[in-house]
């Protein structure tokens, strides 16, 4: 994975490896941020697949995830058939959803379910009987079934927990923050121009945030853009401690998570620094 600039360690290998060879979806768990959506992305590079992302929310039902009909399209065609005999139900009449888009893909795929955690129950348990048999039925059309499943890689930030049933389907890895040496590694795989030495400071640095009372810790991702934006500043003229203090917005993004840290973060860039 370190070839798609994505840093893995030997169990989240090892949970991929399984879950491809045994033919289970693998469900990610673990704090936004961590990697868990960008490590399915590289799995769907790693195999040159193209990636299908079913981004699920508080309310999502079955219309979002498996298909819809056009029903304008189909009140038009029959304004214009007239007399005639129409076919509604055709293919230029169905709007694909994720689950759907899956079973008609030609080739190999990779299936993002994200954030299935947002979701509630109901949906939790369509999903369930979707990766029992990779099919779907639209009564109009009859089933349709998947030539070959796809790989399919579960997100959660854990919100709530997910049912047992679905856990049991799955290959199940938990990511957490990584330690400072490998936020270091990762700044300086995604973000070459920050030096080693400037590149362990900021991820000293984040991990005191993350160790600090706050709503909403960063994330890797907001870790790498602290470390682009201070770079950015620095070029203006600001000097390094005053560029990584002006740019916090890029890593602390919660109004009352920022007025605590801020008085905090010339400390805590000062020791991090030693």
């Amino acid at each position: 994975m370190l070839r798609h600039d994505y840093l893995c360690d030997d169990d989240l290998a090892a949970a991929v490896f399984l879950a491809l060879r045994m033919g289970k979806p693998l469900l990610l768990e673990g704090a936004p941020g961590v990697g868990k959506t960008e490590a399915a992305k590289v799995i769907s590079a790693m195999l040159g697949s193209r990636l299908v992302r079913l981004q699920c929310y508080e309310g999502i039902d079955a219309a979002h995830a498996l298909y819809e009909w056009n029903y304008q399209r189909q009140l038009l065609a029959i304004r214009r058939a007239g007399e005639a005999e129409v076919d509604i139900y055709g293919d230029q009449f169905l709007i694909p959803r994720p689950l759907l888009q899956v079973l008609r893909e030609p080739g190999d795929c990779v299936l993002l379910i994200d954030e299935v955690d947002r979701s509630d129950h109901e949906f939790e348990a369509l999903l369930l009987e979707f990766l029992s048999d990779f099919q779907i039925t639209i009564p109009e059309r009859g089933t349709l079934k998947a030539a070959k499943p796809p790989v399919v890689v579960l997100t959660s930030n854990r919100t709530r927990e997910l049912a047992e049933a679905l856990r049991r389907r799955c290959i199940y890895h938990w990511i957490d923050y990584p330690d400072p040496e490998r936020e270091a590694e990762a700044i300086r795989l995604r973000a070459p121009h920050v030096v080693k030495q400037t590149a362990e400071a900021i991820a000293r640095a984040v991990q005191a945030v993350r160790a600090l009372p706050i709503a909403k810790p960063p994330g890797i991702a907001e870790t790498l853009e602290w470390a682009n934006a201070a770079m950015m500043l620095e070029k203006t003229g600001s000097p390094w401690p005053e560029a990584l203090r002006r740019s916090v917005g890029a890593l602390v993004k919660d109004a009352d998570d920022l007025a605590f840290v801020s008085p905090k973060l010339p400390a805590i860039i000062e020791e991090a620094a030693r």
